[in-house]
């Protein structure tokens, strides 16, 4: 889909919540027995310690401003077993960008670790190459292997290696973006690449465009198809092309959408296309991620709504040159996450603290304003820090998690001091800090979010796995996704997920053990209700099974083995939700995807 910026462009010196501690080396834990821990605690308070915590077995102390050496010196008594640091614990999300700043360093995003594609080498020697369908792909940017990349353009939107908007070129990234040593990695570091740029900064094209574009894929070689655009109504034409390119051995993979809601987007509503979904670094749903039924005219089909889904949310990737603005926070030398609000510049000063910064408070003059989330709006806190001699000024969350947000578009924003925001995780370190810096500063290197991010991480993952595989056809590697695709949200294969979150090692073993013919997807199921004189039934209809009998599965129970006609009425059956497969006879393994319905 189109660009989707959920939160200001930015990225932070990503330190990874919980997996660095910021302890406050003056409280402590100390173990004692139930029966003296009245006499621990009345020392404890008579040498200055304020109890904090008081358990079964052990209280815990802040002494403030002493070590845990010089509190362990302090607390001599037989009673106590055991004196040792009290440590901070944060929230943690399951996956995290590495800590750094991409335009001196290499940074994984968290999606590479979420899909496993950190596990799986990538073979340059299986000649796997990504059509990627976009806005352009900019020169600009050396975190390609541009000897491997080509490209067309299309009419009226200039040349593909001159970027019409960020989107093409944080797509590509997030594919194929080298292992390089300097910015990110991509799912399939250095994979050959096809650039067709059909739109540009005004962000739109035409089914046509798509159609024609399609046929320029299959010219240049590619294997894969990937896009992260769509709109609403299908059209045969286009319709016939990617089908055409997954039917001589193709993957074409596309975005759900991003409008949160029910509604089928094509291209990814085409049967042919793999449509994807976007998931958070805590393996939860996008909530604007689209997620329509997949039953259209009374018949179920799992090729027309959401297949899988992976990293979505304040993806990390490449930006043409200076597109991308960046932020780094930094509090008595230790860096922190951060997102950059707005005012460009560099600054570092003493701390104050202003609360929530409702009022002028000349105790900021000079200073960068420590302030909290609530009660008036971002600017008018930002303002009230400038106009009292602040020189910055950081916003603090007032729930878990980065504080994302503007001070205003144009000449809506009166402020001219650097301002950026912080998680409220980091609050109490934060505040304690004596000193801080900040810098907004552009980079080449940024955040996005939307279906239209985790459709590449799909593409290039695709192309991880098939690498390794390289016999495999684009339907199978399509299918072995699906089948080792992490479960999330409800159980077992749902509207949101579909099969799960896509696992490139687990794909990978899964070929590697079973061989590309047991993923099978030639084998098509359709469903469809049929009432007949009060009673319910399921038409089956199915295709490309190759053995003269085939067994159908109901709900993944047997019910009987059938001549390979292509149709089969299963019933009278009761009311409610059924799943069936159909599978070469005698295998477990050469069968159509599920398929599920409700009477």
């Amino acid at each position: 889909m189109k660009i989707s910026k959920l939160n200001k462009i930015s990225f932070a010196t990503l330190m990874a919540l919980g997996c660095t501690t910021v302890a406050a080396a003056d409280r402590v834990i100390i173990q004692v027995d139930n029966a003296n821990k009245g006499i621990i605690t009345a020392l404890t308070k008579q040498l200055g310690g304020e109890v904090k915590v008081d358990a079964d077995g052990f209280i815990a102390a802040q002494f403030n401003g002493r070590s845990v050496d010089e509190i362990k010196g302090i607390l001599k008594n037989p009673h106590i077993k055991l004196v040792e640091e009290d440590l901070v614990r944060k929230p943690m999300a399951l996956f995290n960008d590495d800590a750094g700043d991409p335009m001196q360093q290499q940074i994984t995003p968290y999606a590479v670790y979420q899909s496993q594609a950190n596990q799986v080498q990538f073979n340059p020697g299986a000649g796997i190459k990504v059509c990627v369908i976009d806005s352009g792909l900019d020169q600009s940017n050396p975190d390609f292997n541009w000897g491997s990349i080509t490209g067309d353009n299309d009419s009226g939107t200039g040349n593909w290696n001159v970027n019409g908007g960020p989107h093409g070129t944080h797509v590509a990234g997030t594919i194929g973006a080298a292992d390089n040593g300097v910015g990110v990695i991509g799912m399939a570091p250095g994979v050959p690449m096809h650039i067709i740029k059909v739109f540009n900064a005004e962000g739109w094209g035409y089914s046509s465009d798509l159609a024609f574009a399609a046929q320029k894929c299959k010219n240049a070689g590619s294997d894969i198809i990937s896009m992260s655009l769509g709109g609403g109504g299908s059209n045969t034409t286009e319709s016939n092309a990617f089908k055409t390119f997954t039917d001589a051995g193709g993957l074409v993979i596309a975005a759900a959408g991003n409008d949160g809601n029910n509604v089928r987007s094509y291209p990814a509503g085409y049967p042919s296309v793999m449509m994807i979904g976007a998931n958070d670094n805590n393996n939860n749903i996008a909530d604007f991620s689209q997620f329509p039924s997949c039953t259209a005219n009374g018949k179920t089909d799992e090729t027309i709504c959401v297949e899988a889904t992976a990293g979505g949310v304040d993806t990390l990737s490449t930006y043409p040159a200076d597109m991308a603005t960046s932020a780094t926070l930094n509090a008595n030398g230790a860096p922190y996450a951060t997102s950059a609000m707005e005012n460009p510049g560099t600054v570092s000063a003493a701390t104050f603290f202003m609360g929530t910064a409702e009022a002028v408070n000349s105790g900021a003059a000079g200073k960068i304003c420590m302030i909290d989330r609530g009660v008036i709006s971002f600017h008018d806190k930002v303002k009230n820090c400038q106009n009292s001699g602040g020189v910055g000024a950081v916003l603090i969350n007032n729930t878990a998690g980065m504080l994302y947000g503007t001070l205003g578009e144009g000449s809506a924003n009166t402020t001219s001091i650097p301002a950026v925001g912080a998680a409220f995780e980091d609050r109490t370190a934060l505040l304690a800090a004596t000193t801080v810096s900040i810098n907004i500063g552009t980079s080449d290197y940024g955040l996005m979010s939307g279906t239209s991010m985790a459709t590449p991480a799909v593409s290039g993952i695709a192309a991880l796995v098939w690498s390794n595989h390289p016999s495999c056809t684009g339907t199978q590697i399509r299918n072995a996704l699906k089948a080792t695709a992490k479960d999330s949200g409800a159980a077992g294969k749902d509207v949101y997920f579909g099969y799960g979150i896509v696992q490139a090692a687990a794909a990978d073993q899964y070929l590697t053990t079973n061989g590309c013919g047991t993923t099978t997807p030639g084998i098509s199921l359709t469903l469809q209700g049929i009432s007949s004189k009060g009673k319910r039934y399921v038409d089956l209809t199915w295709g490309s099974a190759t053995t003269s009998s085939v067994d159908l599965y109901r709900n993944n129970v047997k019910v009987l083995t059938t001549t390979n006609d292509g149709a089969h009425r299963d019933g009278p059956l009761n009311r409610g939700s059924y799943s069936y497969k159909v599978c070469e006879a005698a295998s477990t393994t050469k069968c159509s995807a599920s398929a599920s319905i409700s009477l």
